[in-house]
C-alpha cells in the first residue's frame, strides 16, 4: 500500500525517532509498504517519520541510480534502528540534496564522506560498519530524519533565508508533486 509522505511542517518530522523492537506491530506490512511508496514516488530513500511513524526505521534503495553507479545496481536495504556512532570529517563533499517531504527545493549540502554506523537488519541481525561514498550521503540524509533533522538544516542561514518563501509555500499546502502527500492542516 503506498502511504502518504508527510511535507514539511508535520510536527513528526521534527521528533527524535524511537528504537524499535522485533515485536513492533505490523512490521513486515510497515517495510513492504514503504519500499511500495518509495518506488511510487520515485526516491531512492525513506525514513519511518516522512510516512508519520516516529520510529527508527529507513529503507535505501539505489538501484535507480545504477547506470551512473553500477557499485549499486543491487543496492536494496531497509535499516532498523540505525545510529550514526561517528563521522570521519577529514573528507567532505557538496552535493545538491532533495527531499520527498520537500517538494521542488533543492540546495547543496556538505557532508562528510565517511561514516561509522550501527543497525539492524529485518532479521534484527546487528551491524557494525564504516560506510563512504554516495551512500554515505544518503545513510545521513535518511537518517537526519530519525534524529528530527532535514537536509536544509545544513544550508546557510543566507541559503535558508532565499528559501523561506518555498518553505512557507509547503506549510500552507501550496505545492505540487505526483506523489500521494499529507500536508499539514491549518486550522
Amino acid at each position: 500500500m503506498v502511504l502518504p509522505i508527510y511535507i514539511y511542517g508535520q510536527p513528526v518530522l521534527r521528533k527524535v525517532a524511537e528504537d524499535i523492537t522485533p515485536d513492533y506491530p505490523g512490521l513486515r506490512e510497515l517495510i513492504d509498504n514503504m519500499w511500495e511508496t518509495l518506488a511510487e514516488s520515485d526516491g531512492i530513500g525513506l525514513a519511518a517519520p516522512q510516512v508519520g511513524l516516529p520510529i527508527r526505521l529507513s529503507v535505501i534503495d539505489l538501484r535507480p541510480l545504477a547506470e551512473d553507479m553500477p557499485e549499486y545496481k543491487d543496492f536494496r536495504q531497509a535499516y532498523i534502528n540505525p545510529h550514526i556512532i561517528e563521522t570521519d570529517d577529514s573528507h567532505t563533499d557538496s552535493s545538491e540534496e532533495g527531499c520527498l517531504s520537500l517538494p521542488a527545493i533543492h540546495e547543496k549540502v556538505t557532508r562528510p564522506t565517511r561514516i561509522h554506523l550501527k543497525w539492524q537488519d529485518e532479521q534484527f541481525v546487528e551491524h557494525d560498519e564504516w560506510v563512504e561514498g554516495y551512500l554515505a550521503r544518503v545513510m545521513q540524509h535518511e537518517f537526519d530524519h530519525l534524529d528530527g533533522h532535514l537536509f536544509i538544516d545544513h544550508i546557510s542561514p543566507l541559503r535558508k533565508q532565499l528559501i523561506k518563501s518555498k518553505l512557507k509555500a509547503l506549510t500552507q499546502g501550496r505545492y505540487r508533486c505526483s506523489y500521494k502527500t499529507k500536508p499539514v492542516l491549518r486550522k
